[in-house]
């Protein structure tokens, strides 16, 4: 399933959502650019856990800054693709819940959260993990939480065709987790590949931190609600 738009309208214009789809988009940018090469850039920007863990090159520093640089750099057009699609589509609503400033402490935490869960799965990791992704589950994790009677318009294959289909947002991001927990599973030992537990990570990380990050701001009448 593929999402194209959601039925939620905003109250105002989200401008951090859209600040961080431009921040993501310049990194894209800077990478093709790259000096050395793109794969240098994802070397270089990528999260890589055994470096963070000085498990691979005991006594140098580990890379912190990895950790909020491999949330903007990403593999490729379609990864970049994807991930600001799926933001813009359920960003601009957890911003408008939330306030700007707190979607932006929101976001980061979720993409720490992420990372978190990706080091825990596999630490002597060797390959640099990049994307939004784990950041963007933590918005869909508030997403699940806020908007549970919302609908998504998505692209739906059926056997050979796709169909254009209305889902409620509470079945389309309900299923969205669970297959990044099969394919977690599935990816156990697996070297390179979708970074499944980062977006468990986020989305999890969504869930616990979206009401204390709304708190009693959202009016009522609107079609937020607690599950």
């Amino acid at each position: 399933m593929f999402p194209l738009k959601d039925d939620i309208p905003v109250r105002r214009l989200p401008i951090v959502t859209i600040a961080l789809i431009a921040a993501s988009v310049g990194v894209f940018a800077w990478q093709v650019g790259w000096s050395g090469s793109f794969v240098g850039s994802v070397w270089s920007l990528g999260l890589v856990p055994a470096n963070l863990l000085a498990t691979s090159s005991p006594g140098d520093t580990p890379p912190v800054e990895t950790l909020f640089t491999s949330m903007f750099a990403h593999g490729s057009l379609l990864h970049l693709g994807s991930n600001m699609l799926f933001l813009w589509i359920f960003g601009n609503n957890v911003e408008d819940a939330m306030g700007r400033w707190r979607f932006v402490l929101f976001y980061l935490l979720c993409g720490l959260g992420a990372a978190a869960a990706q080091i825990a799965s596999d630490p002597t990791s060797t390959l640099p993990m990049v994307g939004a992704s784990g950041a963007i589950g933590g918005v869909l994790g508030a997403y699940f939480l806020l908007y549970p009677r919302a609908r998504v318009l998505a692209l739906v294959p059926i056997f050979i065709f796709v169909r254009l289909v209305w889902i409620p947002a509470v079945v389309f991001l309900g299923l969205w987790f669970l297959f990044q927990i099969v394919g977690g599973l599935g990816s156990v030992g697996a070297s390179g590949g979708v970074a499944f537990w980062a977006h468990v990570g986020g989305f999890v990380a969504g869930v616990f931190l979206v009401k204390p990050f709304v708190g009693d701001d959202w009016p009522s009448g609107r079609r937020a609600a607690w599950m």
